[in-house]
């Protein structure tokens, strides 16, 4: 194998595909990129096994052939070399080792027969499933699925159905919707777009929280389209020249309809901007464990307040769109932010039941996307 590959463009393939290795594995070879060189062109494959990451680059083959090579040094070694370098890979005579050559540097890297990389039963090399649901979408459209629900991804492993988006098909207004949903059983986002053509058959599926983080890196620039392939075990998301296969998390996602409230007949709507500078000003004595702010609503007025006895206390006043009862409420601060940096719309819209039930919160520019927000004790 001998090819000669732009520094520029290597190192951009290496950075999507390398971000997926882990840093401490028992098995040698989940350590290495898989690099293919043929046709004019340079195929990455790196894998944890739960998840393969394929992006192919331009690039000048002098002799076609496959090795792979440890992902997170090949990375620095590139990162490092002067920008436009002509970045000349060959494989030594005895396929133990690579060469690596730019300018007067030159280095050679240990390197594992590419016939011992796993392949996830063919995804990893962008062969989709013929059982599959197949569409496409919009990368701007999935980048928003994922944008705004992923913040309230559970890191809790015990409950592992939560460490992800829930991606199904469910009905609104007659129009089927493709829906994503997570939620840590303290807040949930839920978020919807009219489904894409193909895609009604989408079983419900957990995307994995690793998963959506890479997919969320790697579409950030993308404006074009995405072909999504998916199973009941596995997705495939194609794109540009590259793509990502993940496995699914195997489990059924609790029925989140029955957390979003119904009967909240208290609704106050307020600037979302003036909500998030106040909040972030008044948590900044609230306890580093609870986190916690009070909100006290009357007429046409919300305060927001803080006690800690080790810190002092903090209150702040906003001036609302509120005709109820007076109630007073309690949230973690940092939830409360989370949920309204999700917000684009000018103001934010929350629906109150009583002080400890949990409250609705809808975005006046965006009537697709609702949060919830379980409330706290704060004395």
């Amino acid at each position: 194998m001998k090819f000669t590959i732009e520094r520029t463009v290597l190192l951009r393939s290496l950075s999507h595909v390398q971000s997926i290795v882990e840093r401490r594995t028992t098995i040698p070879i989940l350590s290495n990129v898989l690099l293919q060189a043929d046709d004019g062109r340079l195929d990455l494959t790196a894998t944890d096994l739960d998840i393969a990451v394929r992006e192919s680059a331009i690039a000048t083959i002098a002799q076609p052939g496959s090795t792979t090579v440890p992902a997170h040094t090949l990375h620095d070694i590139v990162r490092k070399l002067p920008e436009g370098a002509q970045v000349e890979i060959s494989l030594e005579a005895d396929n133990d080792r690579l060469s690596l050559k730019a300018g007067r540097s030159q280095f050679y890297l240990a390197s594992l027969p590419a016939a011992d990389f796993p392949a996830m039963d063919g995804e990893a090399a962008g062969k989709p499933s013929d059982a599959a649901v197949q569409f496409v979408i919009a990368a701007g459209d999935l980048k928003r699925l994922i944008d705004k629900t992923r913040f309230a991804i559970s890191t809790e492993e015990t409950r592992y159905y939560l460490n992800g988006i829930y991606l199904h098909i469910a009905q609104t207004a007659g129009v089927n919707m493709l829906r994503a949903v997570a939620t840590d059983g303290h807040r949930l986002a839920r978020v919807e777009l009219p489904a894409p053509g193909g895609a009604d058959a989408l079983p419900g599926i957990i995307l994995p929280r690793k998963a959506v983080l890479e997919l969320h890196k790697l579409i950030d620039d993308v404006t074009g389209d995405v072909a999504v392939n998916a199973t009941t075990t596995k997705i495939r998301f194609a794109f540009d020249h590259v793509t990502l296969s993940s496995k699914l998390i195997d489990g059924t996602f609790p029925d989140y309809t029955r957390v979003i409230p119904t009967t909240n007949d208290k609704q106050m709507e307020v600037d979302n901007h003036h909500l998030r500078q106040a909040v972030d000003r008044v948590s900044t004595i609230s306890s580093e464990k609870s986190r916690a702010v009070k909100v006290n609503l009357g007429n046409n007025q919300m305060t927001v307040s803080v006690k800690n006895p080790d810190q002092g206390s903090a209150t702040e006043e906003l001036a609302v769109n509120y005709t109820s009862t007076p109630i007073e409420i309690g949230f973690n601060a940092r939830y409360l932010l989370d949920v309204a940096a999700q917000i684009d719309g000018e103001n934010a819209i929350f629906e109150f039941f009583d002080a400890h039930s949990p409250a609705l919160i809808r975005d006046s520019g965006d009537d697709s996307a609702q949060y919830v927000l379980m409330p706290m004790r704060v004395a």
